[in-house]
């Protein structure tokens, strides 16, 4: 059987359990519960992403529309998404080590920029961990202060502007 080239494919529900099972192997305490995963493809599936190489589960994306102010603590339930939303929030791009180097986080950055201008949002925020700052620098992120604790020690808030 053969398998297509890497590639990020729109997240199932039926995912949920490898995107859980990824999220322990790489962020360890900082993984989040498998109900936040689910919410946040209920509530945002066009932000939601399976990285598969191989045809095997190698990472995941999620964003969501979000208050540039506030970000969401990890872990944590979102409830909705703000009527008032004023920026895409990059929730979580993880990566297995098979995957890392293979281009897939530039193009999740491609896949989440199309979306914010899709909904018309002219940022991108996240909160940087476990020493990504630099990763997202390189794409042009800029750093806008320290994180919520909740991220962890070290963790960056982060923003890109968005054009057309």
């Amino acid at each position: 059987m053969t398998h297509g080239a890497p590639a990020w494919r729109p997240m199932r529900q039926d995912d949920l359990p490898l995107v859980k099972a990824m999220s322990d192997a790489i962020h360890g305490v900082l993984t989040e519960a498998q109900a936040v995963y689910a919410e946040k493809l209920a509530l945002h599936p066009s932000g939601c992403f399976l990285f598969e190489v191989q045809g095997e589960a190698a990472g995941y994306l999620f964003a969501h529309p979000w208050l540039a102010a506030h970000p969401p603590k990890l872990d944590a339930m979102l409830d909705a998404i703000p009527v008032d939303a004023d920026c895409l929030y990059l929730h979580d791009l993880a990566l297995m080590p098979e995957a890392r180097g293979s281009g897939a986080g530039r193009a999740a950055l491609t896949i989440v920029r199309a979306d914010a201008m899709r909904i018309g949002m002219s940022e991108i925020r996240l909160i940087a961990v476990g020493g990504a700052d630099s990763f997202w620098r390189a794409l042009g992120f800029a750093d806008i202060g320290a994180a919520d604790p909740s991220y962890g020690t070290g963790a960056c808030a982060m923003q890109l502007k968005v054009v057309a």
